[in-house]
């Protein structure tokens, strides 16, 4: 899970199986392929754990807001 995230926070241009185990320095992608496709993911425990390590580490004593847009990136081509 860690080498995962660390590929999907990385600067590589596309975010596949591929170039996300080159940025971490996995040979292929077969271990970040067996995470996403034989575990059993609880989504909302997952999200309700990383909003709480988000909100303590980033809490503002005023009550700062916290504003995340994921515009994605930008296509190329017709039919990306």
């Amino acid at each position: 899970m860690r080498s995962y995230l660390r590929g999907l926070l990385s600067e590589v241009e596309r975010r596949n199986g591929w170039t996300l185990a080159e940025a971490v320095g996995d040979a292929g992608p077969q271990g970040m392929q067996g995470l996403l496709n034989s575990y059993c993911w609880d989504v909302d425990g997952l999200r309700d754990d990383i909003r709480g390590l988000v909100v303590d580490e980033l809490k503002d004593a005023c009550g700062g807001v916290l504003v995340v847009d994921e515009t994605g990136f930008l296509k190329k081509g017709h039919r990306s």
